[in-house]
């Protein structure tokens, strides 16, 4: 495949680039991740913490992304090679960014096969009895979701840019949005709204500790999906119009709002049926559907609810295959649809090891009752997260990389909201210390055995 500017895929609309990262960065972060933490971590108080990490580190670490992927015109495993100087080794990040995506979509597959297969149960009519213990040890379900979950996926792909991933993700996101009000106006006037409410936005500031803190910074790395070049392929695919730091934050107010709405549909349901807000992530699906089945309409809320769900981790699952797919191609010079074929193989066989994992693939890494899925998730978010965004910055903002000259040349064209020059400390110094922090603290605390 070419890399000239010329031939390289476009997005046909700013509103598809903006809803196309926005896709990838909504997802089971926001509505599965965000509340059961938001639970866990004392309500309204962690709400505000973690918009100060988005705002402190997730907008600098998004616009640095985007601006590498808009100035190589690359995928991740080309980018470096088109920005660092001769004889450098910063382009073997974009292998292991590559290798990121594989292993975040090695267990996000089977989950996207998960919300599928809740969907459906409601749909028809069979919820009563659904269990989700009983659901991953049941290794038929596991696989036959798992491939319908990664053949959606690259069938959509399979199409050009324009008339397959930005049309089709325009859509899923239009329809999302308008799901989750509709939810939320649902359980805003639930019996127990004013409780949940008050525990979810107000804060209790003697709540606040260092383990709220790294929680949500993790949460805010996870949700946005930066660190593995997912976001930078997008960048690679908008034009020069608008500068990067505007649209990195019409990206996370988006974001932010769908993990917003999620808690708004999550916890006045939890105060309304005297359900543990501490459940952890077990708060999405035996909860709610313990909800849905116990209220009136409850299947045609549970079918609504886990439709929105499912969209929002397919739009996430769409986003990243294309993070994938262009590398490969960029690798091996494949058409889309070849490339789809293959892709979509060695997906399914690496996600085989997280859909078995409960019932004949059995593999505890760490603590008593873990399995492929947590392997796979310490992977991403405990390694490679925190690790590519410090990358991208150290990258962006030290001269033995890009530069910050050359970083801010590119992040500011065209117009809208500019990195200013006192904000290189922020970049430079604030950035990095916070990650190798959030890094060093994860594993020191991380349960091992």
């Amino acid at each position: 495949m070419s890399n000239s500017n010329n031939e390289r895929e476009r997005l046909g609309s700013r509103l598809g680039f903006i809803m196309l990262s926005a896709g990838c960065a909504i997802g089971c972060g926001n509505v599965w991740k965000f509340p059961w933490m938001t639970g866990e971590y004392g309500g309204g108080v962690f709400v505000v913490v973690y918009f100060a990490c988005l705002l402190l580190l997730g907008l600098p670490a998004m616009t640095m992304e985007f601006a590498i992927g808009r100035a190589s015109q690359a995928s991740p495993v080309r980018m470096y090679q088109k920005l660092e100087k001769p004889g450098q080794k910063w382009h073997l990040h974009g292998y292991v960014a590559l290798a990121g995506n594989i292993c975040l979509m090695s267990f996000y597959t089977v989950v996207v096969g998960w919300m599928l297969y809740y969907f459906i149960m409601f749909l028809t009519g069979k919820s009563e009895g659904l269990g989700f213990v009983s659901m991953i040890t049941n290794a038929k379900i596991n696989v036959v979701y798992l491939a319908v979950a990664v053949a959606l996926g690259f069938l959509v792909l399979s199409f050009n840019l324009q008339g397959g991933l930005e049309r089709i993700t325009k859509y899923l996101m239009v329809v999302l949005l308008g799901l989750m009000i509709v939810m939320t106006i649902h359980s805003l006037i639930l019996p127990g709204a004013k409780e949940g409410i008050s525990f979810y936005l107000i804060p209790d500031f003697s709540k606040v500790s260092g383990q709220v803190i790294v929680g949500a910074m993790n949460q805010a790395f996870f949700t946005l999906s930066v660190g593995i070049g997912s976001m930078a392929i997008f960048g690679s695919y908008i034009g020069k119009e608008h500068s990067l730091m505007g649209e990195s934050l019409n990206v996370i107010i988006l974001d932010t709002s769908v993990a917003i709405l999620a808690g708004l549909i999550i916890f006045p349901a939890c105060f309304t049926y005297n359900i543990e807000v501490t459940a952890g992530p077990g708060l999405l699906f035996d909860t709610m559907a313990t909800v849905f089945n116990n209220m009136q309409g409850g299947r045609v809320w549970g079918t609504l609810f886990f439709l929105f769900m499912l969209l929002a981790a397919f739009s996430t699952e769409l986003a990243v295959f294309e993070a994938i797919l262009a590398s490969v191609r960029e690798l091996t010079g494949w058409s889309r649809p070849q490339g789809c074929i293959i892709c979509g193989l060695g997906i399914f066989a690496t996600s085989m090891t997280t859909a078995l994992g409960y019932s004949v693939l059995h593999f505890q890494p760490f603590a008593e009752g873990s399995a492929w899925l947590d392997f796979w998730d310490f992977i991403v978010s405990y390694n490679l997260l925190p690790l590519g965004a410090l990358i991208f910055t150290l990258f962006c903002c030290y001269e033995k990389g890009w530069g910050w000259n050359a970083f801010l040349s590119e992040a500011n064209a065209g117009k809208g909201m500019k990195v200013k020059e006192w904000m290189k400390p922020l970049f430079k110094y604030f950035v990095p210390l916070c990650v190798i922090g959030l890094y060093v603290y994860g594993l020191i605390t991380f349960q091992w055995k």
